[in-house]
């Protein structure tokens, strides 16, 4: 059914959360959960919450609300996370191992098989048991192991160099950590992870007010 209409990207970014949620009621042995009880819970509207879900489909009875576990495995191969998939990152900065050494990823079946960078010093290492290769085998591997997961944690200046290697390779979707909008080849997707507009839009809220006093409407 939502294969036929584009879905917006604001409930595409909500669905995740609702996965969350649900996974949090499941392990606390809760087997259902009404719009209603829900929107407290995540502090959004229940005909939001109804809206959204309706998308993809009618997951809820009335008078009874949502089965808790059908709807988490609904969402579940919405996401995408009915098997698993296998990321290399290349750059084994800050950044980097940070993303190896959260422990949260593999379970909803993220696996970080391989890290790449070209600093000869750190080829061989490893970073919570991922092995660093150097940058000039990330191709060869991509090919054999049909990775199509790939996280880019490198500065700006290596950024063309590294889309450059995997342009016409397996790779499908970039998550994205550099301070570069990627010019990307057709079928290939990116998600930005722009660490200091996040850090900007935050400083935006919290003087959200004066903003709104200094260029808002005049009386």
């Amino acid at each position: 059914m939502y294969k036929e209409k584009r879905i917006s990207i604001a409930v595409i970014r909500r669905l995740p959360r609702y996965y969350r949620y649900l996974g949090d009621l499941l392990d606390n042995g809760i087997t259902r959960i009404s719009s209603k009880e829900l929107s407290v819970r995540m502090n959004i509207t229940a005909s939001q919450i109804r809206q959204d879900l309706n998308n993809f489909g009618k997951f809820g009875q009335q008078g009874y609300g949502y089965n808790v576990e059908s709807l988490y495995e609904e969402i579940r191969t919405i996401l995408g996370l009915g098997k698993p998939h296998d990321i290399v990152i290349v750059g084994a900065g800050k950044i980097g191992q940070a993303i190896v050494n959260y422990k949260h990823f593999e379970r909803r079946g993220f696996k970080f098989v391989k890290i790449f960078d070209k600093n000869e010093a750190i080829v061989g290492n490893k970073i919570n048991g991922t092995s660093i290769d150097h940058i000039s085998n990330l191709r060869a591997y991509i090919d054999e192991h049909k990775i199509d997961f790939l996280a880019l944690t490198v500065p700006y200046e290596a950024c063309d160099e590294v889309m450059e290697l995997i342009k016409g390779s397996s790779i499908r979707g970039i998550w994205n950590f550099s301070p570069v909008d990627l010019e990307l080849p057709d079928g290939m997707i990116v998600e930005n992870v722009h660490l200091t507009d996040s850090l900007m839009t935050l400083s935006y809220k919290l003087n959200e007010d004066s903003i709104l006093g200094e260029y808002g409407p005049k009386k």
